[in-house]
């Protein structure tokens, strides 16, 4: 009788995807030439993996490499770099998402209050440019404002009795100008999905605020805050998944050997260890952890984002 019910259940879940998929099948075809492309670049790939665990020699290949089992990631963890590299990591990533998160709500808040529609539209256009434009070009921008032969930020320093500030040369100031410059770029395009958030409040709610009396803090925090919550929370639960992602970009194109100690993270000493100390095994013993550490980080938050906003991806 149970072998029966099994049975069943197969055949009724056997044909109920079955007819899920013929109306479909177009699409699911749409979808060949993207999986091509990712198993190409993403999952083909993921073979190079076994150098973290060989005594790699390029003249006999991947395969033909003598394995060592675990030896790298055994001398990975007794440098004291490693430590210093992922306390780095960790505190300019946090950083970037307790300070950042909410200077686009603030902002789409304040846009959203904006009456005149060409004024409006000037400046969601202003703040978004900056996310378009590459951190090669940044940094540059950046260093000319920054350095102390000239520099715009030094010349005003001087001009109020200062002394110039070797800013990306200065491990207490180097933290700072990361995260700024990062949050500078990227609120902009964030303020994208609050807005579209604010636009799903019911405009009779604020009409109902205005009658009793309400002033606008006071709608802001118990109609507007209300109503974009669940937005809020699942950019900030789906943001731990990328915890161990400090801008590589960024960092690579601002960074130099007097600020290693606050400014280098793992995704910089991978590169820095692979393609400049031609260390391919250490190198990917290094992006093997992250990439582990960052796929439970991304397992988690995705388990929160279902279970405290009902949010999945399937």
């Amino acid at each position: 009788m149970t072998s029966q019910v099994a049975a069943t259940a197969a055949v009724s879940t056997s044909g109920g995807l079955k007819s899920r998929m013929a109306g479909k099948w177009p699409l699911y075809l749409m979808t060949i030439p993207g999986l091509i492309v990712v198993f190409i670049f993403n999952v083909a790939p993921m073979y190079g993996i076994s150098i973290a665990f060989k005594d790699f020699f390029p003249s006999r290949g991947i395969a033909d490499s003598p394995w060592v089992g675990l030896q790298h990631f055994t001398y990975l963890f007794s440098l004291p770099d490693t430590w210093q590299v992922l306390k780095n990591t960790l505190i300019i990533a946090i950083l970037k998402m307790v300070l950042g998160f909410p200077v686009p709500i603030i902002v789409a808040i304040l846009i959203n209050e904006i009456r005149v529609t060409w004024y409006k539209k000037t400046v969601q256009t202003l703040i978004y440019l900056p996310h378009f434009i590459s951190w090669v070009i940044l940094a540059g921008i950046l260093k000319n404002m920054l350095t102390t032969d000239g520099g715009m930020i030094n010349n005003l320093i001087v001009m109020f009795g200062g002394d110039p500030i070797f800013f990306l040369g200065s491990n207490d100031w180097f933290r700072t100008i990361l995260i700024a410059s990062d949050i500078w770029k990227n609120f902009g395009f964030s303020t994208i999905l609050y807005l579209a958030a604010l636009l799903s409040i019911d405009p009779q709610l604020y009409e109902s605020a205005k009658i009793d009396g309400a002033s606008w803090l006071q709608a802001t925090r118990y109609v507007t805050l209300p109503g974009i919550t669940p937005i809020m929370l699942l950019t900030a639960i789906l943001s731990i998944g990328s915890i161990l992602n400090a801008n590589f970009d960024q960092v690579l194109n601002l960074y130099n050997p007097q600020v290693y100690a606050t400014g280098d993270i793992i995704d910089t000493f991978v590169y820095r260890i692979s393609l400049v100390d031609f260390n391919w095994e250490l190198g990917t013993a290094v992006g093997f952890f992250r990439s582990i550490v960052s796929m439970i980080l991304l397992i988690v938050s995705y388990g929160l984002a279902y279970k405290y906003t009902d949010y999945r991806i399937f």
